[in-house]
């Protein structure tokens, strides 16, 4: 399916519910060949308080997550995840995905959002540079199988956000 989704779709964005664990491997095992996390992180996430794990459904239908994660004494949040199903690539659901977890860093207090991407991840790279994010930073042999990550910041909603560090 293709085409982007309008204000008439169907998608709901809800934190995670330990039910939706099997909905959530599932998902982990269909948007990512490589680094996937495994059950017992997606469990511990769904029970964390400082691990925010939403989800986006259409209907009863698991189609995307979102993995924020928090640390005590720090206003900066790590978007850690966000997967779309296949089925549902292209439609603007990334988008809808990382703005859910932008309000939701600041529901919880932050004022800038940092994320990592792999490099070769074209079409994440542009939704994070259209949607503000600027990269800082590279980190060489990154993920499992050796590819380079890029990290990224933003501030959120016209607080000051942390600086993003010199690379």
């Amino acid at each position: 399916m293709s085409g982007s989704l309008s204000p008439s779709s169907a998608v709901t964005i809800r934190p995670a519910l330990r039910e939706d664990l099997d909905a959530l491997m599932a998902l982990e095992v269909a948007a990512f060949a490589t680094d996937r996390a495994e059950r017992r992180a997606i469990r511990h996430a769904i029970a964390s308080p400082s691990i925010s794990l939403l989800v986006a459904l259409d209907g009863a239908v698991l189609i995307g997550a979102a993995t924020i994660e928090r640390r005590r004494g720090s206003r900066r949040a790590r978007l850690s995840s966000i997967a779309v199903a296949p089925s549902r690539a292209g439609t603007g659901l990334g988008r809808v995905l990382l703005e859910a977890a932008e309000a939701e860093a600041l529901a919880h207090g932050c004022d800038a959002l940092r994320l990592e991407v792999r490099e070769d991840n074209g079409a994440g790279i542009r939704l994070y540079e259209r949607s503000g994010y600027r990269r800082f930073e590279t980190v060489p042999d990154y993920y499992e199988d050796g590819t380079t990550a890029w990290r990224y910041e933003r501030p959120l909603a016209g607080g000051e956000g942390a600086r993003p560090a010199p690379s």
